[in-house]
């Protein structure tokens, strides 16, 4: 059985994983209205695996005998300056949610429920995935800098990028 504080800790990074995948769902939306279908792809992919570690979190609320709350959402951004800048805040935003996982995780320690604990591990290692894979493509924005060419293959890059994730399934997930 879950303590009230873990689960009401659980509930609120339901409401962070929720956010992440409304978010990501905008920032595509927003790449594939600038003809960017890879960059939108990339995001879409992206979306859906935030939803996926949300429901990971409601079931595993949910089977610990706690009571998951599925929350409302605010509005994402629907606009960006640039591809650079959706990119810094997808980055940001990623920082921040390691951040919270560990909070988490803390909690975890100090109510001494180790098993919550344990299943966290995996939300701190797929964190590491995450920040990693944004600074890698904000690396390469920063390579192209204001080249159309470098732009569109950056584009198609991660076109193939999101391809190979759909076809070798969802790492973890």
């Amino acid at each position: 059985m879950l303590s009230k504080k873990v689960q009401d800790t659980l509930n609120k990074q339901i409401l962070l994983e929720a956010e992440s995948s409304n978010l990501y769902l905008a920032m595509a939306s927003w790449s594939e209205n600038k003809g960017l279908s890879g960059t939108s792809e990339f995001l879409y992919r992206h979306s859906d695996e935030e939803r996926t570690h949300m429901l990971k979190l409601v079931r595993y609320v949910n089977e610990r005998g706690g009571q998951a709350k599925i929350p409302a959402l605010k509005q994402p951004p629907v606009d960006f300056t640039s591809l650079t800048a959706l990119f810094e805040g997808l980055l940001k935003h990623e920082i921040f949610v390691s951040e919270e996982i560990n909070n988490v995780v803390d909690t975890c320690l100090k109510e001494k429920d180790f098993t919550t604990h344990n299943f966290m591990q995996w939300y701190v290692a797929e964190q590491i995935e995450e920040e990693a894979t944004a600074r890698k493509v904000m690396d390469k924005l920063h390579l192209i800098g204001n080249d159309k060419g470098g732009l569109y293959l950056f584009d198609r890059d991660l076109e193939n990028l999101a391809g190979q994730s759909v076809a070798t399934g969802a790492k973890g997930q």
